[in-house]
């Protein structure tokens, strides 16, 4: 069952995220203050086009971190269970009349990417496929139109 307020991650995909906060604040966030150390100590600064651009990408890390910090803190795992219906975390292949068949992964918003084969459980295509199983056509309503596919397989 999906729950509010939680946001839904792989494995994979909560270790990338909380490799990247960890760049950010152990690696970047220190180049940063060095870089904007140079630039004060270097004096006429408060007109400097240098400065303006680092604290735009000082601003621009903080705000990442923070993003981060509360993606991870809120985040769940999905854990790999087998179920006949399609869930978060499912892999499932459809096929719409006409194209070859498709195969997708189940994920939240955060790890979203359809050209890496990861489609949110919130798009159109997630929320038609949620709590389906092999063999169901499901119709699929979007912004370019409706169109049916038929589940060929859940994972």
């Amino acid at each position: 069952m999906i729950q509010q307020n939680v946001n839904y991650l792989t494995k994979e995909g909560y270790q990338k995220f909380e490799q990247e906060l960890t760049v950010l604040r152990d690696q970047r966030r220190d180049e940063i203050a060095a870089t904007l150390r140079e630039i004060m100590a270097s004096g006429d600064f408060e007109d400097s086009s240098e400065y303006d651009m680092v604290k735009a990408e000082q601003a621009f890390v903080e705000g990442r971190i923070r993003e981060l910090e509360i993606l991870l803190a809120t985040a769940r795992v999905i854990e790999e269970e087998i179920s006949e219906t399609v869930q978060v975390g499912s892999k499932v292949t459809i096929e719409e009349t006409g194209y070859p068949p498709e195969s997708f992964r189940i994920v939240g918003p955060a790890e979203s990417n359809p050209a890496q084969g990861k489609i949110s459980y919130l798009s159109p295509l997630g929320r038609a496929l949620i709590d389906r199983k092999t063999g169901d056509e499901v119709k699929v309503s979007s912004p370019d139109g409706s169109f049916t596919v038929k589940i060929l397989g859940v994972e």
